[in-house]
């Protein structure tokens, strides 16, 4: 089987015949075909099917309101007392609400969770999870902070209560494997969905993961987590996906994900890229602590962008506004 990766160009002197990748910032004149039982091979776009070409070139719908026609910000926000990079400096509201507001000014996405989902997280009772949860939301609601706010949880009944509390997209980390009442909860409910890859469960997902090629094993998982919530009845055009750097991957595998990034919108779906504070950073960069690599994670922020992807998630979000607004003036000779 071959799989097809467009090779993203994002000087202004592309080459003649160049294409718009996703209807995007992008475009690319030659694409890598992949296979499992072969070198790569890179070959111009006038060497590839009509038919294939179409979800690469396409523009992507709008997703939760939001143009995909140019790089959003996800900020997040931890309400939980254990996570990896924030644990417990959100947990009380009125911290929440100050970083919500904060956040609100630079962000195009809100993104709360109330549980850990750091390697070795304990599962936390649903019931705990929405009592963290779904009064921020609401209080955030009730205070006009305007962006769309996701609801990280892998729990349907937590999705539920944060829908109802006035959040609008579900962002689950197991692609609705977790918990069998989620796919159906989401299709009634009629949010969009972030379908991200992930293996086993945050407390085992780091013990000795293997792949057979993780770029492809990654994208055909996807592949079929998206096919089920569509035969649960959500529509293609209310899914986005999420590769899932550092969920179940070795230092290995997330670069290995990240260097051909690009290959995931042959899905034809919006991108989200979340790598913000991550170990690999850490183990690159030599930053012990996670609040100190903000700089590590910028860098992979803009390199997922110079591959098209259209949402990255990230935790220093004012910081990955400006950083974003000066790549696009100097990539694109102007300010976007």
């Amino acid at each position: 089987m071959d799989y097809i990766r467009p090779i993203p160009i994002t000087d202004l002197a592309a080459p003649p015949g160049a294409l718009p990748l996703a209807g995007g910032w992008c475009r690319f004149s030659h694409v890598e075909i992949l296979r499992r039982d072969a070198p790569p091979r890179v070959v111009p776009v006038h060497d590839i099917a009509p038919d294939i070409m179409a979800p690469l070139t396409a523009p992507r719908a709008d997703f939760a309101g939001l143009a995909m026609d140019a790089p959003r910000i996800m900020g997040i926000l931890n309400v939980t007392p254990d996570s990896f990079s924030d644990g417990g400096l959100f947990l009380r509201p009125e911290a929440a609400m100050m970083a919500a507001r904060d956040m609100a000014s630079a962000a195009d996405i809100l993104d709360i969770g109330g549980e850990s989902t750091r390697p070795g997280a304990a599962e936390v009772p649903a019931e705990e999870e929405i009592a963290r949860t779904a009064p921020v939301i609401a209080a955030m609601r009730a205070a006009g902070i305007r962006p769309p706010v996701s609801i990280d949880t892998r729990k349907a009944g937590v999705a539920r209560a944060a829908l109802a509390a006035g959040a609008g997209i579900v962002n689950d980390v197991t692609a609705l494997r977790f918990d069998p009442a989620m796919a159906g909860g989401v299709a009634e409910s009629g949010a969009p969905v972030i379908l991200m890859h992930s293996i086993e469960t945050p407390q085992t997902m780091q013990n000795d993961p293997r792949y057979g090629d993780v770029l492809l094993d990654v994208y055909d998982a996807l592949t079929a987590r998206v096919a089920e919530a569509e035969a649960a009845g959500i529509a293609r055009n209310r899914i986005a996906i999420d590769p899932g750097i550092g969920f179940g991957k070795t230092l290995e595998h997330n670069l290995a994900l990240l260097a051909r990034l690009s290959l995931f919108h042959g899905l034809g779906l919006p991108v989200l890229l979340g790598a913000s504070r991550k170990r690999f950073i850490g183990t690159l960069s030599g930053a012990e602590e996670a609040r100190r690599r903000m700089p590590g994670s910028l860098a992979v922020a803009l390199a997922g962008v110079a591959q098209g992807v259209q949402m990255i998630r990230v935790h220093d979000v004012s910081e990955t506004r400006q950083a974003l607004s000066l790549w696009q003036a100097a990539t694109q000779g102007k300010p976007l």
